[in-house]
């Protein structure tokens, strides 16, 4: 039999699923007597078993917040936690992180942990796709925050950058300096690629179709970070190998520099190059990279005032997806491409 959740006790109800939430949490102030004796009726009717931790969750406040972060290693991930951290100790709240890497039953034990902790609530870079593991967090009106990425199937509060507009604005750069051969360079995508990379190959399309340029399948790249060398050879080593480089994050940009650094491939001589995220090598690197930045921190605060008003709002909240907007760092990376003699 299929388990009954607080929908259906509100449906029979007749009321809100925050109404039932309510009743079942003792906040009776502004419910009517009739409606009280209606939910308890509907509740015995249907021999309804509330989830006992999760009442206890909101009745008992533990000052804590978990955020389960997909991959500690980029520079959204630290700028984000220091964000967060920051904002929420001010309200004297304490976090505890946690680092899946990459890794969906690595991040589901995460949350059994935390909730078994009784955490106030979940900060979560989502490694999984699968919206199974999240349903029973929402059904159960437990705060949940997603940053970075989405999931097919679950509609909870969510931030995340303008991904496509990311690309767009790299590409535009490019054209504007007479670039036409150019390619991207991202992590794998596979059949259940994760938010940003599958927006930002998308925007990439996009950018390309606009300015009336071909999509070239040998121009568009998505390989494990290991093998990025080798693909950088493969494109430097094309017929016509293209004259900018667009680096889908910040790992890949990284990566991109060592190998440039190796081969003595000169940026911007020979190959021009912008990178998504603003990573902070980029600024320390000669020459001065060119990136599109996200505003990882201001992110951060958001997320953590969007915790904050789930934590205390007993009401719930409408979920929202809170798109931040890129913008364009200038760097000395970039130049019209060496025409040939």
């Amino acid at each position: 039999m299929k388990k009954l959740t607080i929908e259906d006790v509100a449906r029979k109800a007749g009321v809100s699923k925050s109404t039932v939430s309510q009743f079942l949490n003792k906040r009776f102030k502004y419910m009517s007597e009739a409606t009280r004796n209606r939910i308890a009726e509907v509740i015995d009717e249907l021999n309804y078993q509330p989830n006992g931790l999760a009442r206890s969750l909101k009745q008992n406040r533990t000052h804590m917040v978990g955020i389960i972060v997909a991959n500690i290693d980029y520079s959204l991930s630290i700028q984000c936690i220091r964000a967060i951290e920051k904002e929420l100790q001010r309200h004297g709240i304490q976090v505890i992180i946690c680092n899946s890497d990459e890794d969906a039953d690595k991040e589901n034990t995460y949350v059994e942990t935390l909730v078994a902790r009784q955490v106030d609530g979940l900060i979560i870079f989502p490694a999984g796709d699968q919206p199974g593991p999240y349903t029973r967090l929402i059904e159960a009106e437990y705060p949940l925050v997603f940053m970075d990425r989405l999931v097919d199937g679950i509609t909870t509060q969510s931030l995340l950058l303008d991904n496509e507009m990311a690309v767009k604005t790299a590409v535009r750069e490019l054209t504007g300096h007479g670039h036409d051969a150019i390619a991207i360079l991202s992590l794998p995508l596979g059949a259940h690629a994760i938010t940003p990379r599958r927006e930002r190959m998308s925007g990439y399309k996009k950018a390309m179709e606009e300015a009336g340029l071909p999509l070239r399948d040998d121009y568009m790249r998505s390989v494990p970070r290991e093998e990025i060398a080798s693909a950088l050879d493969e494109l430097l080593e094309l017929p016509h190998p293209p004259t900018a480089l667009v680096a889908a994050n910040d790992l890949v940009l990284g990566e991109i520099l060592k190998y440039a650094n190796r081969n003595a491939i000169a940026i911007p001589g020979r190959l021009s190059v912008i990178g998504i995220d603003d990573a902070e090598f980029a600024r320390i690197y000669n020459p001065d990279i060119t990136t599109i930045r996200q505003p990882a921190y201001e992110m951060g605060v958001q997320a953590a005032k969007i915790m904050l008003s789930l934590i205390n709002d007993t009401d719930g909240a409408m979920p929202i997806t809170y798109r931040f907007p890129p913008t364009l760092q200038q760097g000395d990376s970039v130049q019209p491409p060496a025409r040939a003699e």
